[in-house]
């Protein structure tokens, strides 16, 4: 259950798609002049990673990687498919973004009018098929792990495109200098709101490595504080028995 947790928030705030490594940069700066359009794009990304991450961790385990076709026969455990992520991955990621512009061109004409060109774009966004591929590089063990990861990794770009997309409906009324009006303020605040982001560092930290420490820290004040005491009662010792002398 830690591990799920763990893996949410990290993905959201500190490995965050667009904060993190700057994947789905495109379409976050292209459709986030309205909430309300940044607000329809983002939750096709995050039901487009929720589907095609574990989509493509079943193919990774049971077709791509080595040894992975062991469940065809022992002679088919030599083969490496690895070579064909790439093509099975997009083919995924396009067959599920074709679903989403039909049912949002069915059922919202008028967001699938203001999304444009970029809903069939998603095919190609970089942020969903970098969820995939870090997925497989990262070795994600469980089934249950990848939709995490992939539905984790879509609210982080979705809460990045939502933040930016507010911003600036909000900065149009501010006296921008001229020449860092549009493109140039946007790329500024992403900068900032990836700082502030990055300060998410912190929050994971610890855990088991940094629990022995911490034990070890305080095992050495107590011993400390233990060695000063009797050093106090051993003076006020001499002292006693000095006086008695006297």
């Amino acid at each position: 259950m830690l591990e799920h947790i763990e893996l949410f928030f990290k993905s959201i705030f500190i490995d965050n798609m667009v904060f993190a490594v700057f994947l789905g940069m495109c379409s976050y700066l292209a459709v986030s002049k309205k909430v309300a359009t940044a607000v329809g794009l983002g939750a096709a990304v995050i039901f487009v990673l929720a589907v095609t991450v574990p989509l493509n961790w079943l193919l990774d385990k049971y077709l791509l990687q080595d040894g992975a076709l062991a469940w065809l026969g022992p002679e088919y455990a030599d083969y490496n498919l690895g070579f064909l992520s790439f093509i099975l991955f997009i083919a995924t990621i396009a067959t599920m973004v074709q679903l989403v512009e039909i049912v949002v061109e069915k059922f919202s004409p008028s967001l699938y009018n203001s999304l444009g060109i970029f809903l069939p774009l998603i095919a190609v966004n970089c942020a969903i098929l970098g969820g995939s591929l870090f997925m497989q590089a990262r070795e994600i063990e469980t089934l249950g792990l990848a939709f995490n990861y992939g539905v984790s990794s879509g609210i982080g770009w979705f809460l990045a495109i939502l933040a930016i997309a507010a911003i600036r409906e909000k900065i149009r009324y501010s006296n921008v200098p001229a020449p860092l009006r549009g493109l140039g303020i946007t790329f500024i605040i992403t900068g900032l709101m990836g700082i502030g982001f990055q300060s998410f560092g912190g929050m994971l930290t610890g855990g088991d490595d940094a629990a022995p420490a911490v034990e070890e820290t305080t095992a050495e004040k107590m011993k400390l504080k233990k060695e000063i005491e009797k050093e106090e009662i051993d003076e006020k010792e001499i002292s006693f028995n000095d006086a008695i002398k006297e």
